[in-house]
């Protein structure tokens, strides 16, 4: 019997990395996804559980090894059953230093400012 396969724009949109599944395809024919090390051009390509895909999704660079071929795109539960997530855990983007979580300053908060950036010049 051969080894199921899946396309995979269908995999990488029923694993609900794509929101459609042309958006998928346009990654995959830009050159922006890679099947075992080697870039794929076509959405046809084939996958089958076992490989890894590197894709770019967002700010960072996704690597999933297929665990299984998925039926349809269902809810995110069952998506994510379907690929074993390899990506490195980087830690949480730095918070903006300048914003204490105070809102606004109040009008006496300026000033006060206004106060202390006069006297230094």
């Amino acid at each position: 019997m051969a080894e199921a396969k899946l396309r995979i724009d269908k995999w990488l949109w029923q694993a609900r990395f794509f929101k459609t599944r042309s958006l998928a395809a346009k990654q995959v024919s830009g050159g922006h996804v890679r099947l075992n090390g080697n870039r794929v051009l076509k959405p046809a390509q084939a996958v089958a559980p076992g490989d890894v895909l590197t894709f770019p999704q967002g700010r960072i660079v996704r690597v999933v090894r297929v665990k299984k071929l998925g039926e349809r795109r269902g809810p995110a539960p069952e998506a994510q059953t379907l690929y074993f997530d390899m990506t490195e855990k980087k830690d949480a983007p730095p918070k903006n230093p300048g914003f204490e979580g105070k809102g606004r300053p109040t009008k006496k908060d300026r000033r006060a400012l206004d106060l202390s950036r006069t006297k230094e010049g």
